[in-house]
């Protein structure tokens, strides 16, 4: 019996299983994707089991839904003998973007408890920020051992379901728009004469301690900006550069473009 089975070992399958390995054995942990390449690579690099999606369906505690969901009623379909067969208790974690937990019920035909997650990349080195809604079936010791597993993965806050989509966006979508700052600000240090690996170390850590630095004082984004902003000096300049180039706005379209995009897949 694993603690954890995983379907699907893309990105963000392979991300969680990998901070989950440091809380939970390697051995109690088992993948299977359709592409045999990504849990050997995986398998390799944490000492998962690798086996297929029966054995998972029937043989995990908690079974966790890491596929798109274009991909979530032929995944459930194939194992939904499976799952009925068993006589134990089992708890869905599902992942699929934009898709309620009543799709799984209304997929299924009957209801299982299942714990809804929105997690994001920075799981992969235990510095994720996940939101979790569990369905009301899920008891406090299931949410509870699931959490404690999760933990090695990074923070994790619980939520009311009806909230994901809205809350998840920034957690999930966020990474990607901060990739691209870090990478917009070393291609102008570049431009400057720094090293790209240098410029690229020097943003990547700008931003995390600026993050970090927020958190522990509990200031907001716009006391803390002040702060730094001298009267006639070099950064307001770069401010009111970045409020010219319409910065702002353009992040504030980004989060809503992805949750317009976020609520048709859940169509």
């Amino acid at each position: 019996m694993y603690k954890f089975g995983f379907i699907g070992a893309g990105n963000m399958g392979s991300a969680i299983a990998r901070g989950m390995c440091k809380n939970v054995a390697p051995s109690e942990i088992a993948v299977c994707d359709t592409d045999s390449a990504k849990t050997q690579a995986l398998s390799a690099s944490t000492g998962i089991a690798v086996t297929d999606i029966d054995d998972i369906a029937g043989n995990s505690r908690y079974i966790v839904l890491a596929v798109k969901p274009q991909a979530l009623a032929g995944v459930l379909g194939s194992i939904k003998e499976t799952l009925f067969a068993r006589s134990d208790r089992f708890v869905f974690v599902s992942m699929a973007a934009g898709t309620a937990i009543s799709r799984i019920t209304d997929i299924l035909g009957k209801s299982f408890p299942v714990i809804r997650i929105m997690p994001n990349v920075p799981c992969s080195v235990g510095a994720g920020m996940t939101l979790c809604a569990p369905d009301t079936q899920v008891t406090e010791e299931e949410l509870d051992a699931f959490i404690s597993s999760y933990e090695g993965c990074g923070a994790v806050d619980v939520i009311e379901e009806s909230k994901m989509d809205a809350f998840s966006i920034v957690t999930g979508c966020g990474p990607a728009f901060a990739y691209l700052m870090i990478e917009a600000l070393a291609d102008g240090e570049v431009e400057c004469g720094v090293p790209r690996d240098k410029a690229y170390l020097y943003a990547a850590k700008m931003l995390e301690g600026s993050a970090k630095l927020m958190l522990e004082s509990g200031k907001i984004p716009s006391a803390l900006k002040d702060s730094v902003c001298s009267p006639g000096g070099t950064t307001i300049e770069g401010v009111r550069a970045l409020e010219s180039g319409g910065f702002r706005s353009a992040l504030i379209e980004a989060v809503r473009a992805s949750y317009s995009r976020t609520l048709e897949l859940g169509k």
